[in-house]
């Protein structure tokens, strides 16, 4: 395992980290993970060197930070730093801060959380929190034991997120959207070298794009992947390329099952920064480039939209249409057609709940009325 500074800290963080929110899950219920594979998981990636497991509140609708609590029992807990998340959209006023915190301290059995964000800062959500005094609270958690570090995760434009990082001195880390596929996207590369320019370790998220990068990609970009100068899997290329910046602190894997953990870990024994050639790195930006003309809907899967109120599993039709338009997936066809009829786009009735939960700022009404039409055709 390669480690890697982390921000001001006199600690080094494992290059590869433990993302929380795509557990494996039995019955294809988000709330119903499969324990015993995601505790062998977790345990299996701190045995081989992972120092830093990140969940939140919301992730698999509440029970993403009990099982990190099982998972980090006996000896894992000590020397393994804990990120979870405060989530905005649970916040009704500022009594809520600590009735959260606590909740998840015992949810987690743990009595203090190592690095604590506010999560999914955007236009609205940043205001929220902000004007409620959730920094002043936060510095009283911190005193009182139960935050070591605050930061924040960002979905927004370049400008809110510089004016997040300039906003508050203390700010120990930030967590961003990041891959080879999004560098202009949100924070992208200028929110990653600023908040690293003002001492902030930098945290990445999505860096196979919500799993999207591990499927059977387009056709051209399987040409630009046939054509590189030596043939990795597109996970390794993925994290290689964000290991190769100096600016990341620590690169956060969505794993949801045994087999990806193996992957990552040996990966993560070889990414560093300045490993990649030239000539690899203009084919992964070219092969960025081809991404970004392939998929019409930027779904990375987050389920921050669900449930839905209407019963319309959003993140499930976005990916079933973009597979089919971009890789011409017969199978996906009859998964739509076989889909719960409960569950489809027609029961949308535009109320817009979905709208401000989204971090890639879909317009998920709209999307959903292009996908009707367009299997209805």
């Amino acid at each position: 395992m390669q480690y890697r500074k982390f921000g001001k800290l006199d600690w080094k963080v494992s290059a590869l980290g433990f993302g929380c929110m795509r557990l494996p899950v039995l019955d294809n219920n988000m709330a119903h993970i499969d324990e015993k594979q995601a505790i062998q998981m977790i345990r299996y990636a701190i045995d081989n060197g992972v120092n830093y497991v990140d969940t939140a509140y919301v992730y698999h609708e509440g029970q993403s930070e009990v099982l990190v609590g099982k998972a980090l029992r006996d000896r894992y807990r000590a020397g393994t730093k804990l990120a979870t998340k405060l989530p905005a959209s649970q916040v009704q006023s500022a009594k809520d801060f600590d009735r959260i915190l606590n909740e998840q301290l015992t949810r987690m059995q743990t009595d203090h959380i190592d690095f604590y964000l506010l999560h999914a800062m955007t236009k609205e959500t940043w205001p929220k929190l902000r004007d409620l005094d959730v920094l002043p609270w936060a510095e009283k958690a911190v005193k009182d034991g139960r935050i070591n570090y605050l930061g924040f995760s960002f979905h927004d434009e370049y400008p809110l997120f510089k004016e997040i990082v300039d906003a508050y001195d203390k700010w120990m880390f930030c967590q961003i959207q990041y891959n080879f596929a999004d560098t202009k996207y949100q924070a992208g590369t200028r929110g990653l070298k600023y908040a690293a320019g003002k001492g902030l370790a930098v945290v990445i998220m999505e860096p196979l794009r919500g799993g999207a990068f591990t499927c059977k990609p387009p056709e051209q970009v399987a040409k630009l992947w046939a054509g590189a100068p030596e043939q990795r899997s597109p996970v390794d290329w993925a994290l290689s390329w964000l290991w190769n910046q100096p600016e990341v602190s620590v690169v956060l894997s969505g794993m949801s099952a045994l087999a990806h953990t193996y992957e990552n870990v040996a990966i993560a024994d070889h990414g560093g920064v300045d490993k990649l050639t030239p000539d690899e790195l203009r084919l992964l930006e070219a092969v960025g480039k081809a991404y970004n003309g392939s998929s019409p809907v930027p779904c990375t899967n987050c389920r921050y939209c669900m449930p839905c109120p209407n019963g319309v599993d959003i993140p499930q039709i976005f990916a079933i249409y973009n597979d089919i338009t971009v890789y011409d997936s017969m199978r996906n066809r009859f998964i739509y057609r076989d889909m719960d009829k409960s569950k489809r786009p027609e029961n949308c009735v535009e109320c817009g709940e979905c709208l401000p939960q989204c971090p890639q700022h879909i317009n998920i009404p709209e999307e959903l009325k292009k996908i009707r039409a367009f299997f209805d055709a």
